[in-house]
């Protein structure tokens, strides 16, 4: 696992189509128990170089009733995005994810991790990749998050962005908070302890 989180960290493999040096987060360890699998890092973790370190990280440990030391211990969590690099700013917010990122090194690292009891599909981009329903928009997904904690070989959790710009889609969708919130909290501490 050492030398594949390396590999990860030092990848160039998208160098050319970034805005920026490449700078690949990730978080992974083989006892780890819940997988994390977001986006892309924004432009704060693309600073600090650790994930989540931003208003969408406040909002996601809330969302999963733990604090900051929990969520980055990585024998506990593993977080691994869609795109391991900040993928630059576009006209309206932040890039899409570069798409090399998954098929090169996901397999890779889920192989390394088997220990993982619980995966958090955060966002459109992670969910369209990993699930069968590509039809299904995001709001579909979520309304039916049952659903994915029966079919699949380990429970699903299907999640919005915890981004500040997800606001509205919070404040239309109340029902988020108050069932599919109280149960992904649930889930946690019964894996967490």
């Amino acid at each position: 696992m050492d030398k594949l989180l390396q590999d990860i960290r030092n990848c160039q493999l998208c160098a050319k189509s970034l805005q920026h040096k490449p700078r690949p987060v990730v978080q992974a360890n083989p006892s780890a128990k819940i997988l994390i699998i977001g986006q892309a890092p924004g432009a704060r973790v693309q600073e600090s170089g650790i994930p989540f370190d931003d208003a969408s990280g406040n909002r996601l440990r809330d969302w999963m009733g733990i604090d900051k030391q929990t969520f980055y211990d990585s024998s506990q969590l593993a977080i691994m995005p869609m795109g391991f690099c900040y993928p630059g700013k576009g006209k309206s917010g932040d890039l899409p994810p570069r798409p090399e990122c998954a098929p090169k090194w996901h397999q890779l690292l889920l192989t390394q991790m088997p220990n993982i009891q619980l995966t958090l599909f955060i966002g459109q981009y992670a969910q369209k990749y990993y699930l069968g329903d590509k039809h299904l928009s995001l709001t579909e997904r979520v309304k039916n998050w049952q659903a994915y904690q029966t079919q699949y070989p380990i429970p699903y959790f299907v999640l919005p962005h915890p981004s500040p710009r997800n606001q509205i889609w919070l404040k239309k969708n109340p029902w988020f908070e108050l069932e599919v919130v109280e149960n992904l909290r649930t889930n946690i501490t019964a894996i967490l302890g």
